[in-house]
């Protein structure tokens, strides 16, 4: 069995390929069952263990496969200078069973959510968005600037955080980067002149307003994975047309799922999601000054077309490690 760590994952993949090989998995009918989440009680914010199965039975020009993702979040980690999610991904052959490879399972979801999050601006985001504000400034901030880049042509960054420390430690890690990258002082401007504005973070209460959002934007929000949390308020969900990965979003994490229960929208504005989106059963962006939002809360297809990719690009191929 092989192990690849982050390293090799960084090496092995590009977004450009695997934006289109989430594309590709989400037009497929892959297996994915309800995953198993569970609370960790601790002192300050509890922590999460989420375990997310998936399969294919034959994907052309890629075999069948089975995956397992073990994933933990504990808010706390900085503290001890670990990034909040950590785990590992077991790919297994959908033939026989056996165990093929153990990738490391935080880079396999910074990847995999990134990509995601462009995946949803492909069909989403304006075809000029040249400005993007970033929302925090963890460990996936910079995976989810590039990965828009890939698919927008992003000339101005700007990053924004409640430890404006943090912040300046995310725009040096871009500063080779094709755009130019800055710290934003003021959320409410950062995000008025934004075409888009991606949100990653843990945030208990709503960070942008809807009341910010100029005409055009696309909204990317990737963290409150609970329904305690909230990186958007009711009224911004309510201006945008609305679009999530799966429908597990309308019940799970915050904003969207918070929003539906509150009753400041119903089920019908939820539009589709990504596969309803790379199917071309509903259109993405149909006029250039509407409001688009994605909410994400991660699924197992995303983990598993991931782990493929990487399986076919270890070196000397998939062929020689045949399942």
């Amino acid at each position: 069995m092989i192990v690849v760590d982050r390293d090799g994952i960084d090496r092995l993949i590009d977004f450009p390929s695997l934006i289109d090989t989430l594309a590709d998995a989400f037009c497929h009918d892959l297996t994915v069952p309800a995953r198993h989440h569970y609370e960790i009680g601790r002192e300050g914010a509890a922590a999460t263990h989420l375990i997310m199965p998936a399969w294919s039975a034959d994907v052309p020009g890629a075999g069948a496969f089975l995956g397992t993702k073990i994933v933990n979040v504990f808010p706390g980690n900085a503290t001890h200078g670990l990034p909040a999610v950590l785990g590992a991904y077991l790919l297994q052959s959908g033939e026989t069973g056996a165990p093929l490879a153990v990738f490391d399972g935080a880079r396999l979801t910074q990847w995999r959510t990134a990509a995601a999050s462009a995946l949803a601006a492909r069909h989403l985001a304006r075809r000029d968005a040249r400005r993007l504000t970033m929302v925090g400034a963890g460990a996936l901030a910079p995976f989810l600037v590039r990965a828009h880049a890939a698919v927008r042509p992003i000339e101005r960054v700007t990053i924004w955080n409640h430890r404006p420390e943090s912040a300046e430690r995310a725009a040096a890690m871009l500063a080779s980067s094709p755009f130019s990258v800055r710290v934003g002082d003021r959320l409410e401007d950062a995000v008025r002149e934004a075409d888009i504005v991606s949100c990653a973070t843990l945030s208990k209460a709503p960070l942008v307003l809807g009341e910010w959002l100029a005409a055009g934007v696309h909204v990317d929000l990737v963290g409150a994975f609970n329904l305690r949390m909230r990186e958007v308020d009711d009224a911004a969900v309510a201006r945008a047309r609305v679009f999530v990965d799966t429908p597990a979003a309308k019940i799970e994490g915050g904003d969207v799922a918070l929003a539906l229960k509150a009753g400041a929208i119903d089920d019908n504005h939820v539009e589709g999601d990504l596969s309803d989106l790379c199917r071309g059963r509903i259109a993405g962006r149909r006029a250039a000054d509407e409001i688009t939002l994605f909410k994400s809360v991660g699924t197992a297809i995303e983990d598993l077309a991931a782990a493929m990719l990487i399986w076919r690009r270890l070196p000397g191929g998939a062929d020689a490690r045949t399942p």
